[in-house]
Formats: C-alpha cells, sequence, structure tokens
C-alpha cells in the first residue's frame, strides 16, 4: 500500500483521549500522556499517591461514602417511601455488585476513580434482559468518542489480554466528575499537574537532603596545596561520614585541614513552607479540609466545634459526590423510573458519636417523626411491644390522643353530680343506694 507522504514531515493526526481532541503534531499529546509538569517531574495517577496529602485525601473521600448505607426505595401515593427490596438493582447495589465485591468495596473503587481520573466507568452485564453484575473499568484504558450521530462510544483496552472492545452505551454507567464538555469529568491528576509536581520536587528535595548526611554544610580546608592523589584519598575517607546511618561520626582531620561549618536552614531556605502549602494546595484540588489530613495549621479559619466541622466536610465535600451518584444511579441502573431512586444515609456518619446519636434519636422521637422501633431498627436492635407508637413532647401523648384531655371528663362527671343532688328523684345517687327515708 503507497503512501504520498513528504520527506521529513509528519501528517497532522488527531486522537481522542477521554473525549479530547489531541494533535500529535503540537506537542499536546505527549505532555497529555505523560502528564509533564512545570517543575520536570512526571505527574501520573501512581506518583501522584505517594504524596501523603494525595493518599490522604482519596482515601478520606472514598472511605468515607464506601461507609455510609446506601438503599433503593419506592415512593408511595401518600408521599411516603418504602424499601425497594424486589427491584432487581436492589441486590446488586446493597449485597453483591460483582462476584469478586462486596458493596463498600465496590463504592469504594468508584470514588476513587472519580478523586484521580475524574471518571468512573461501571459495565453492566446482562444474562438475557436480567441484570447479574456491576464490573468496575479502569477508567485509564477507556477512551469516550462521540460518533456522527451523536452516540458516546467507549472503547476499553483490557490490562491482561491487551486487546480492545467496544462497550454499547445500554451497558455502561459512566459517572463524570467536574467537567467542561458534558462527556468527561476532567482528570484531577493532569489537570493539577502543576501543583502536584511541585509537591513531588519538593519531596524529593528535602529527601535527597536526609540521603546525604553532611547536607553540604561544611568545606575542608589546608594551608598546603593538595596534588590528585591526596585529594581521591580525603574524598574517598569522606564518604564513611556520608549518610544518616554514619551521622555522629567523629572526624579526624590530618595534616593542617580544617574543617569549616555551613549552615543551612531548612526553614530559612523555604523548605517547610514549601511542604506546607503544597498540602494545602492538593487539600483545595480535592476540596477536603487540611485538618482531617492531619495538617493542623489555620484550623481555626474552619467551625469551631467537631461538630461544625464535620457539618461542613458533609455539606461542602461528600454531597456534591453523594448526588453525582445517586442521580447516576437513577439514570443508568433505574432507567430514570420516577418511582424508584437510589439514596445514601449520610445518618451513618454519626455512628462513630455515640452522644451525637443519642440527641438527633431523642430529637426524632419527640416530634413525632420516628417511632421507637424506628430506632431500634437503625441500631440493629428487634422491635418491642407498642414501640410502633408515635408520640410528641407533650408529655409524650400519643398522636391518636391529642384531641382529649382529662379535664373534659371532670367536667361532665361534676355536671353529672350536680344534677343528681339538684334531681335525686331522677338519678340515682352515687353515694348511697337506700331510700331517702331511711337516710
Amino acid at each position: 500500500m503507497k503512501h504520498n507522504k513528504k520527506p521529513g514531515r509528519i501528517k497532522s493526526a488527531l486522537l481522542n483521549w477521554l473525549g479530547v481532541p489531541i494533535s500529535l503534531t503540537n506537542g499536546g499529546f505527549w505532555q497529555e500522556w505523560s502528564g509533564t509538569s512545570s517543575s520536570g517531574k512526571l505527574v501520573t495517577a501512581d506518583k501522584a499517591m505517594q504524596l501523603s496529602a494525595v493518599w490522604s485525601c482519596v482515601r478520606l473521600l472514598s472511605e468515607s461514602i464506601s461507609t455510609l448505607p446506601i438503599k433503593i426505595y419506592k415512593s408511595e401515593s401518600d408521599g411516603s417511601r418504602s424499601l425497594a427490596k424486589d427491584h432487581p438493582v436492589y441486590r446488586l447495589l446493597c449485597k453483591h455488585p460483582n462476584i469478586e465485591m462486596t458493596p463498600s468495596r465496590f463504592m469504594l473503587m468508584v470514588v476513587a476513580s472519580l478523586c484521580l481520573r475524574g471518571n468512573s466507568f461501571i459495565e453492566k452485564l446482562y444474562i438475557g434482559q436480567k441484570l447479574v453484575s456491576l464490573n468496575p473499568l479502569l477508567p485509564q484504558n477507556m477512551v469516550v468518542t462521540r460518533n456522527d450521530s451523536g452516540v458516546l462510544e467507549y472503547e476499553y483496552t483490557d490490562p491482561t489480554t491487551k486487546s480492545k472492545r467496544k462497550i454499547s452505551l445500554k451497558h455502561m454507567m459512566h459517572i463524570r466528575g467536574f467537567g467542561m464538555d458534558g462527556i468527561c469529568g476532567m482528570i484531577p491528576v493532569q489537570v493539577g499537574r502543576d501543583v502536584i509536581g511541585s509537591a513531588l520536587s519538593v519531596e524529593e528535595s528535602a529527601a535527597k537532603i536526609f540521603e546525604n548526611g553532611l547536607q553540604s554544610s561544611g568545606f575542608l580546608s589546608s594551608d598546603l596545596p593538595l596534588n590528585d592523589e591526596q585529594r581521591e584519598r580525603i574524598r574517598s575517607y569522606l564518604l564513611s561520614f556520608v549518610g544518616s546511618k554514619n551521622a555522629g561520626k567523629m572526624m579526624v582531620l590530618e595534616g593542617g585541614m580544617k574543617y569549616n561549618n555551613v549552615t543551612m536552614n531548612p526553614e530559612a531556605a523555604q523548605m517547610l513552607e514549601s511542604r506546607t502549602f503544597s498540602i494545602e494546595e492538593i487539600c483545595r484540588w480535592f476540596r477536603v479540609p487540611p485538618f482531617m489530613v492531619g495538617h493542623m495549621d489555620k484550623q481555626s479559619s474552619w467551625a469551631s466545634s467537631v461538630e461544625g466541622m464535620n457539618m461542613q466536610f458533609l455539606t461542602n465535600t461528600l454531597r456534591p459526590l453523594l448526588v453525582n451518584i445517586e442521580q447516576e444511579i437513577s439514570r443508568c441502573l433505574l432507567n430514570g423510573d420516577d418511582d424508584y431512586y437510589a439514596e445514601f444515609s449520610v445518618e451513618g456518619l454519626l455512628r462513630a458519636d455515640s452522644a451525637g446519636r443519642a440527641a438527633y434519636y431523642t430529637t426524632s422521637l419527640q416530634n413525632g417523626w420516628m417511632s421507637r422501633n424506628d430506632v431500634r431498627r437503625l441500631e440493629n436492635l428487634p422491635p418491642i411491644d407498642g414501640g410502633d407508637i408515635y408520640t410528641v413532647q407533650l408529655n409524650l401523648t400519643p398522636l391518636d390522643q391529642l384531641g382529649l384531655s382529662d379535664t373534659g371528663n371532670e367536667a361532665e362527671k361534676l355536671k353529672a353530680q350536680i344534677a343528681n343532688w339538684l334531681f335525686p328523684e331522677t338519678h340515682t345517687s352515687t353515694h348511697s343506694n337506700k331510700p331517702h327515708s331511711e337516710e
């Protein structure tokens, strides 16, 4: 097959990397592929996870959401809801997503993919018309394009066989993170490669300082000139004092040589400030409060109580992720049926706080929107007799007895007694059954 090409020229070509057209001729492809930052560091998801701040942020988000119970509910005609345990998606999502994963492990991988890659891809496997398995895929092996008819196409490269296969839109559940084109979410590791690359450079510089025990902190001087052999001998001698394991050894100088100390303060060189700023920058990319990853500086800028901090974390950080996942479940797994919906139970965040959980239950019981058996169900306790009665704060009176009171009953008794006194011939006395003559 002949190719009409001019020597020394490369024909321009366009590729789609996660839905973004990339040209081979302008260097954009290689920059996106390698993720090279301005600091010269190669930034990938695996490299980024070597930073403690990135590791902590991804673990915090993925593990926090994976521990929240998620259920499928059915909306009833009276405005209430019930667990849709008979729905086929309920078993997959809440019990066994696939043959290898628990619901917690499944959701952890979904959220971790969103945090690092900006997208999460789940393949839906059917037997006939029945959905039988949800298999999460590696987002870095997926290429998303839009064909001429406007339909999204998914091409996945198997990590084991390296073979490519296309997955139809019907068999794909695509959860997108923050993005601009509506096709794919933006990849945080690539968009923030300069910030992450700078943090990697700072960590590497700090490690190199401790790798060299002398830390370039001084020099040797001699009144007499040294030949090449003497310099090599001194250089070999100094190697026995290099490294952290040789710290504290006594150095012996001879021939009138002197050691001159040069102090390098890491804080003066802005090493510590750079590492601190890198942690705060990475937390901004993941929208995680710095104190939740062990960075305790500037904590006063957040809420003053632990409850307030947790509430901000739930509202500003977790809730956008939770709503995004819930709506994608309704769209891709429940087929947009308005009668069914998925919802995370954020009350699971209170399980580690017994005082907060008790206050929540007390408020719900005293205001009549939960019964004692409802509370016992949440605490995995068996129901009790009479526990389905809903009570309110007014002496914990049952709801069906609110219109009745002892005051009305006492008034009726008083009227009957007065009538007996005034008209004894028409009313039977309640005090005595004897005739009036005998009294």
